[in-house]
């Protein structure tokens, strides 16, 4: 039996759709696992001191990227927001953000919650989630917060969880193609390109009409994802750092891939969980699916 805090439909406005420095779209796994650490911080300042939030998966409802292209136009443009003009009516320089909006649902594995306190648990969930902001955006409405306690190995069980996140796509890690790929020689970035970009085909019938067919090398909704950083520089103080008793080290984004799946194609809970992965030796910080 697991417990688990579901948080459901939360409509997120303006929400940074830059996951990484050289990807646009679905925000990073960071930006969620960040927000429910931040909720889970804020609920044991509450009282709730034994309350740990383990692993979370995300259920994408609806996802509207801030883009513009064109009938004919080859370049997407981010649509940015306008600053108010200056003393001589001319707009002030500003520096492009890619914003979504979007709709969610949290499913995130809890303990140190029983029945007997889930009332109260609820009630400062719910309060905490009004102040919050998610993925940099604000939080504009969710349709509630529910304890569900279930049984994992009941089928039945986790099918009624599982319909409670659609219709919808969780994201599941596919490092596992990347894997495959580096292994017969490709560096990461080709491997990557070689599972996200679309081939297209034509064939001439016989009849003299041309057919066009599009694959990709790999079946489903692949797709490049953030998961996390590696760092690039040792641990140290660095001067004018924000918080003068944590140390510091420069990192930059680790990107992998990642498949959007309908709930009811993954086998258990446990494969659409995500959870912090902290390997030093390596000087990796990563959110990793089971």
């Amino acid at each position: 039996m697991k417990n688990y805090l579901f948080i459901n439909r939360v409509q997120v406005h303006n929400a940074n759709a830059m996951s990484s420095p050289y990807t646009i779209g679905f925000p990073a796994m960071t930006a969620w696992l960040g927000a429910v650490h931040a909720l889970q911080r804020a609920v044991r300042q509450q009282g709730f001191a034994e309350v740990l939030l383990l692993k979370t998966a995300v259920s994408c409802h609806e996802f509207n990227l801030q883009a513009y292209r064109g009938k004919g136009d080859y370049v997407t443009s981010i649509i940015g927001t306008a600053n108010p003009l200056d003393k001589d009516g001319d707009r002030p320089s500003f520096i492009e953000e890619a914003r979504c909006h979007l709709e969610i649902s949290l499913l995130v594995e809890v303990t140190g919650v029983d029945g007997d306190n889930k009332p109260e648990f609820l009630a400062i969930a719910r309060e905490q989630l009004n102040k919050m902001k998610m993925a940099g955006g604000d939080i504009l409405s969710f349709k509630g917060v529910d304890l569900l306690f279930v049984d994992v190995n009941d089928d039945k069980q986790v099918k009624t969880l599982m319909r409670k996140l659609m219709p919808g796509y969780v994201l599941v890690e596919r490092r596992d193609l990347m894997t495959v790929s580096m292994a017969e020689g490709k560096d990461a970035v080709q491997a990557l390109l070689d599972h996200v970009k679309v081939i297209h085909k034509s064939n001439i019938g016989d009849d003299g009409s041309i057919r066009w067919s599009s694959r990709k090398n790999e079946p489903g909704w692949i797709v490049p994802i953030a998961v996390g950083f590696q760092g690039i520089s040792e641990i140290c103080k660095a001067r004018n750092q924000r918080d003068q008793n944590t140390e510091h080290r420069f990192a930059e984004s680790v990107v992998t891939l990642g498949e959007f799946k309908m709930p009811y194609r993954v086998q258990s809970i446990d494969d659409m969980m995500w959870s912090y992965s902290a390997e030093p030796a390596q000087d990796l910080y990563v959110c990793k699916n089971q």
